[in-house]
Parts: C-alpha cells; sequence; structure tokens
C-alpha cells in the first residue's frame, strides 16, 4: 500500500507577522518623508551640497533647524540620505544615497519617480476616495486640481522618455517612417510633454495632440509655444470617443491613458479610422497584474494605489494582454508587445496595409 504526503505550508506566527506589518509603517515614514523633502526644497538642496550639515541646510532654506534635524534623521533612517565626514560646528553633513538625485530630481531620466510620491500624497490619490467610500461618488479630470494634472504630467514624463524613441524602436519598421516624416497623433496628450518631445525627436513629422479635457490643452498649448513648435504641432479638444481628424496618420499613440477611455471599442475604431494604410497604433501603459503572484510584487502593489485614483474616475488599470485582445478585435495586424519596465509595458499593431486581404 503506498502512503501519500501531503505538503502543507505552516502559517505564519504572531512574532513573523509582526515585522512585516511594521515595515509597512516604515515605507509610510519613508514616503512622508521624500515628499517633505521634496516640497520642501531639502532634497534637491542636500543634492546641490554634498556634505551640507542639518544646521547649514536650514539656514540655507529659512525653516527651523530642530525641525530640519528631524528630517536629516528620518531620511538617513530611510536610506534617503548618507552621512558624510563631519558637517563643521553643525554636526555631521549629509549627501544623497546613490543614484537617488537620479529617481528623485532628474525629470530628464527614464527612472525619475519623483512626482510619483507627490500624486500618491495628493487629496485626489486616496482622501477624495475614503471621503466618498460610502456613496461611491465619482469624478473627471475637469474636478481635479492643477496640482494634480501637473503632478501626474510629472509623473508620466518618464513614460514618454522611455516610449520615445527607444520603446518606440521596438516596434519593426516604425523608426524608419518616423525618420522619412509622417503625421504622428498623440491621443490623451495631457499637458503636452509627448508632443514637444514627439517633434523634438522626428523633425520630419507633423504632430498632433488631442485631448478632452480643455486646461490640459492649454497648458499643452503653451508647452509647445514655449519650445517653438508651433509651426508643427496642432493640437484638438476633444474626447477620444468622439476624435474625427482631418488627414490620416502614420503614427497613433496613446500614453498611459488607454485604460481610462470610456469606451475603448469606439477609441480604437476611431484611432483605426484615423491610421492610413500601414499605419502603427502604439499602447504605452502599465501593465496591471493578472495573477495574485503579481500583485504582491512591489510593481503591483504601486499600480493597486493608482487603481484608487482610477476608481473615482470610473476605471482600472488592465493585464497587457487586454490590448491584445483589443486590437485583434478591431482588424490590426502584425500585433507585439514589449516590456520596458516591470511598470511600463507596449502593445502595438498596424492597420493592414491597402490590398492585403487583412
Amino acid at each position: 500500500m503506498s502512503v501519500q504526503t501531503v505538503q502543507t505550508t505552516a502559517q505564519p506566527t504572531l512574532a513573523e507577522q509582526a515585522p512585516v506589518l511594521l515595515s509597512k509603517i516604515a515605507g509610510y515614514v519613508a514616503h512622508r518623508t521624500v515628499v517633505i523633502g521634496l516640497r520642501a526644497g531639502l532634497l534637491r538642496t542636500v543634492a546641490g551640497s554634498p556634505g551640507i550639515s542639518a544646521d547649514e541646510l536650514s539656514d540655507r532654506l529659512g525653516l527651523d533647524p530642530f525641525y530640519v534635524s528631524v528630517w536629516c534623521r528620518s531620511a538617513f533612517a530611510s536610506g534617503i540620505l548618507a552621512r558624510r565626514g563631519d558637517g563643521g560646528d553643525g554636526g555631521d553633513g549629509f549627501e544623497l544615497e546613490p543614484h537617488l538625485g537620479t529617481l528623485l530630481l532628474d525629470t530628464s531620466s527614464p527612472a525619475y519617480v519623483g512626482d510619483v510620491f507627490l500624486v500618491c500624497d495628493a487629496p485626489e490619490m486616496f482622501g477624495r476616495f475614503e471621503e466618498n467610500l460610502a456613496t461611491g461618488r465619482r469624478m473627471w479630470w475637469d474636478d481635479t486640481t492643477p496640482d494634480w494634472i501637473n503632478g501626474v504630467a510629472g509623473a508620466g514624463t518618464p513614460f514618454y522618455t522611455r516610449l520615445i524613441p527607444a520603446g518606440l524602436a521596438h516596434v519593426p519598421g516604425l523608426a524608419e517612417r518616423l525618420s522619412t516624416g509622417c503625421r504622428v497623433v498623440d491621443t490623451a496628450c495631457g499637458s503636452g510633454v509627448g508632443l514637444v518631445r514627439l517633434a523634438s525627436t522626428y523633425p520630419n513629422c507633423t504632430v498632433v495632440g488631442v485631448d478632452g479635457d480643455r486646461h490640459s490643452v492649454e497648458v499643452a498649448r503653451e508647452r509647445v509655444r514655449a519650445a517653438g513648435l508651433e509651426d508643427r504641432v496642432r493640437l484638438v479638444c476633444s474626447p477620444l470617443e468622439d476624435m474625427v481628424l482631418d488627414e490620416p496618420a502614420g503614427l497613433v499613440i496613446n500614453n498611459i491613458s488607454m485604460h481610462e477611455c470610456r469606451d475603448a471599442d469606439v477609441v480604437t475604431r476611431n484611432v483605426a479610422a484615423t491610421l492610413e494604410p500601414g499605419g502603427w497604433f502604439v499602447i504605452s501603459d502599465f501593465p496591471f497584474p493578472d495573477s495574485d503572484a503579481g500583485l504582491r510584487t512591489p510593481p503591483g502593489q504601486v499600480m493597486c494605489g493608482i487603481q484608487f485614483f482610477e476608481a473615482q474616475i470610473d476605471d482600472q488599470l488592465v493585464p497587457r494582454s487586454t490590448y491584445d485582445e483589443l486590437l485583434a478585435r478591431h482588424g490590426f495586424a502584425n500585433l507585439g508587445s514589449v516590456q520596458l519596465t516591470p511598470m511600463h509595458a507596449l502593445t502595438y499593431g498596424q492597420v493592414p496595409p491597402a490590398g492585403s486581404g487583412g
């Protein structure tokens, strides 16, 4: 008679679970420390003056010395600051830990996450959600503050940095088409960060930005004007479900906004109608985990946090494979995808060339 062995996983003990939960509180303390450091200019000042003491830091910024010393200690404890030698009469000097200047302050880096901290701290993220937990009251972008719009633009900038040109270069044949020149449409263009990057990177292309939020369009218009690109960039204020453009495009982009479409099928039909034969649709978005294991990873946890805001505008992030199904449903060919980071993936497809029978 054979004996079967049943494998069981022991439940964690109270002593094992307590430090796990404590680490969540520690993470919140670190988050708040970073937010204060960004808003008050503490992090940028330390970055510009490695070895600065807490007293020198408070004097430089006109802040209370005792409060600044408390912030410095917390930033050190959280692994944000490192000690550097002797800061003179003010005690030890401080500098940023390696690479944190890039991650928290360099908006031109594809690794920049500074605005993510600020967005997570804004009322629109968790505060309004908790206030409306009983009623489920929804809102839309025009119900948010300019600070929120600017914060989201900052948090979305690295997505454009990764997308243009390196991300688009993963799409077979697209780099050559952009180099030759074509019309590019950036849907849900927001405050125009991507418009400027597209027009600057591909000088032979004309660019159209489409967004349904009038405030964002005006901010984008000013950004384009300041960059001196008004001759090649046009703006259209329209919901994507109502988008009708007068000339065909070689490329349509949607960057971290496709999951917010009120009707993704209508938007995809509009995109297909906008594209010339052989034109590409590139969706750049969060790849929301499609498994419990994925949810338990740090990227999965951050994306779950983003869902608190998305829920308030009646949306949710979706798994990347959802876009494969969407594009296939609307006749796109040559589908493909690429993972740029754990929180950034591309999905792309091509309108069949004329006479292909596709």
